[in-house]
């Protein structure tokens, strides 16, 4: 297996633990609620990922509906196959979100969690998901602004390094802010957005920001930002306010909704 495929497994296998925590299940259920899906609905999956959200969307629209995920990275793909082995209405594919291979007024829904500010071009892909909706369909997307963290750390200089290399590693780290107007240009209406709060005042393996703090730490390392000693200081920190009940990490997460007019 090449680095490639290592990392892209590694990935999926992270992706797959950090689905199953709490805060994230609650994400996924408040963007169920929102997608208001109907038996024999037709949906598009964007991002995928190991394919939690295509699974329940698949159960919410029965065998006469049809959940179509997609995701670049193959091995999301397949966590997703084998997790939706048993529906009958779900299809999984490689593909950008850029360019979908589906024709015009083809689903009822489109949902699109935690994929725009990685894109180059989010235009582009909001032009193919106007294209790919029937009219009225719904689109539900999920996005975070990291710029908007709180953190107690006992090293704030560090803490603007970490997080400044991580906003550099999307194109689009400040997507909310500008996601509405986005929409409203692209023939969404009815939009409207509601917060997805992450509050984590303990540091365990049990909590999201737990896993996030060592991924941030790792890009900040591979962009030359900090060194391995700046790195052990500052994880462990967040372990020690973990021990003494002082760790403190907010940040918050947006859930837009919109009807395409």
């Amino acid at each position: 297996m090449n680095n490639s495929m290592k990392n892209q497994s590694t990935a999926a296998e992270e992706l797959e633990n950090s689905y199953r925590l709490p805060e994230i299940v609650r994400q996924r259920k408040q963007t169920l609620k929102k997608l208001s899906l109907k038996s024999g609905e037709h949906v598009l999956d964007i991002g995928c990922g190991v394919g939690f959200l295509s699974y329940e969307m698949a159960v919410k629209t029965g065998d006469s509906g049809k959940v179509i995920g997609i995701d670049k990275n193959p091995e999301m793909i397949r966590h997703s196959i084998n997790r939706c082995k048993d529906l009958h209405n779900t299809e999984f594919m490689e593909i950008e979100a850029g360019s979908l291979p589906f024709p015009e007024n083809n689903f009822d829904a489109v949902c699109c969690t935690q994929v725009l500010l990685y894109v180059k071009d989010v235009l582009q892909v909001l032009a193919e998901i106007r294209r790919v909706l029937k009219p009225a369909g719904r689109i539900v997307i999920v996005e975070t602004d990291w710029r908007g963290v709180v953190l107690n750390s006992a090293f704030d200089s560090l803490t603007r390094k970490i997080f400044s290399a991580w906003d550099a590693a999307v194109p689009s780290p400040n997507l909310p802010v500008y996601l509405g107007p986005l929409l409203k240009k692209y023939g969404f209406s009815s939009i409207q957005v509601e917060p997805v709060p992450i509050l984590n005042t303990e540091y365990s393996s049990n909590q999201f920001s737990h896993g996030m703090m060592k991924w941030i730490t790792k890009n900040a390392l591979k962009k030359g930002v900090i060194t391995d000693t700046e790195c052990r200081k500052w994880l462990d920190d967040l372990e020690e306010k973990g021990k003494t009940g002082s760790y403190f990490f907010c940040v918050n997460r947006f859930l837009f909704t919109a009807v395409l007019a």
